[in-house]
């Protein structure tokens, strides 16, 4: 898995935006690893889907939000993906929550990684044949019937 993420925030009033992006590798996608979903610590704002917050307003006034995002793992089938989440303003511009939060993503996701790859391949055949008894018992029949077709046949 490549994992690749950046925080960008304009001058001003503006909202950081974090961006992240995931890609699996070949061999990732062939385990067949399902999507991961995991709860983050990383706080949505009040009113995410503005890119903007005022000085004394939303949470530069104390406001907190709906809660804390949730970081996800694409499934193997697509095997990358990308998300974008506004981020609340800060003064400091300091995030430590989303270095632990993609840390914890990361290890959920090599769980779910050594779980697969703990599930061994096989390549199973197997096959069966009439018992010997019953051959014995029907041999003389089988012969004598195609006996009589070759000749009705010839």
């Amino acid at each position: 898995m490549k994992l690749h993420w950046t925080i960008t925030k304009a001058r001003g009033n503006l909202r950081p935006l974090l961006t992240y992006s995931i890609e699996l590798e070949p061999w990732e996608r062939r385990l067949a690893t399902p999507p991961l979903r995991i709860p983050s610590t990383i706080p949505e704002p009040p009113d995410s889907w503005q890119e903007y917050c005022y000085p004394d307003q939303l949470e530069r006034a104390g406001q907190s939000g709906p809660g804390c995002y949730a970081l996800d793992i694409p499934p193997h089938k697509g095997g990358h993906g990308s998300t974008s989440l506004r981020l609340p303003w800060r003064a400091d511009n300091e995030y430590p929550e989303v270095a632990a939060s993609f840390e914890r993503l990361r290890e959920a996701y090599e769980q779910e990684l050594a779980r697969a790859y703990a599930s061994e391949p096989m390549n199973q055949s197997q096959s069966l044949r009439v018992r010997s008894p019953l051959l014995r018992e029907t041999a003389p029949g089988i012969l004598g019937q195609r006996i009589l077709e070759g000749l009705r046949n010839g």
